[in-house]
């Protein structure tokens, strides 16, 4: 058997996640709540100001649950799963899992990352239900501005779209002529994983250039290539991804390949345990 441990990422939080994490890991908690500068048991469980929906605080807090609830599961595991993965800010979750860096490191890197994600606005992104990728880049080419980039490939059945709203608005007819059951327009700030994030790629990488990471301990398949880390490549890999399209369906085709997958989700929800269960029922119709 293969283990696999997934990282959830921005979708899977709520109210009241971390609330048997806190009490347990009060050392850590304190280090990230100095470096935030903000409590992180009062944001995850009371939530009082509703920023839990604001990627500048959300991605520290999932972060945060996310890592230690690997801990957790580290007090009960005997042995590290073979792989690991996150879906966008999960990817740090996984990173961490991996060795690649400590924990404090973690929360700046995110603390970082949603800010700079936080200050791009104007767009917008949509999940695109119903419609195989290749389709939906098929009308994209033939039927929008060319203003639209493909943000998540999440299963074979959903993928999210991001770009101008009046756009994504413009394209939805023709993307439920071509078979989508459905254009959801999504409540996030920015348009997330797309060209209209590249000034907050170079940002990052500014900022990542300025800490050091070891190779990962458990291979870590990543968004941007859906491939195991390459050495010494963790500081430009999570830069690429920040303007570049989750390829979470690759990631998961890329698992489903190894000796007899078992999956297990680390942290809140269980968003990827539902898309992974989707692209393994529909695998051999696609093959």
């Amino acid at each position: 058997m293969t283990r696999i441990y997934v990282f959830p990422g921005q979708g899977s939080q709520h109210k009241g996640m971390g609330m048997d994490l806190f009490e347990r890991y009060p050392d850590l908690v304190r280090q990230a709540e100095t470096q935030l500068g903000y409590s992180l048991a009062t944001l995850c469980l009371e939530d009082p100001h509703d920023r839990l929906t604001q990627t500048e605080f959300l991605q520290p807090a999932l972060y945060v649950v996310s890592a230690l609830t690997y801990l957790q599961k580290c007090e009960t595991e005997k042995t590290a799963p073979d792989y690991v993965a996150g879906h966008s800010l999960g990817e740090y979750a996984a990173l961490f899992a991996a060795g690649c860096f400590d924990f404090l490191t973690g929360v700046k890197l995110v603390q970082m990352r949603g800010l700079l994600m936080s200050k791009v606005s104007g767009k917008g992104m949509a999940a695109v239900i119903g419609l195989p990728p290749v389709k939906i880049r098929e009308v994209l080419q033939s039927s929008s501005k060319g203003t639209i980039d493909i943000a998540n490939y999440n299963s074979y059945n959903q993928t999210v779209i991001a770009g101008p709203v009046e756009d994504i608005a413009g394209v939805k007819s023709a993307l439920e002529s071509a078979g989508a059951r459905a254009v959801i327009p999504l409540n996030v700030s920015a348009p997330f994983h797309s060209r209209y994030m590249r000034d907050a790629q170079r940002q990052l990488e500014t900022f990542l250039a300025g800490f050091s990471f070891s190779d990962p301990k458990i291979p870590v398949i990543s968004n941007y290539r859906a491939l195991p880390y390459e050495a010494g490549r963790a500081r430009e890999t999570l830069a690429e991804q920040v303007a570049n399209p989750v390829r979470w369906l690759e990631t998961v085709l890329y698992l489903l390949r190894l000796p007899d997958p078992a999956f297990e989700e680390i942290g809140p929800g269980t968003v990827l345990a539902r898309l992974i269960a989707q692209i393994q029922k529909e695998q051999g119709s696609h093959e």
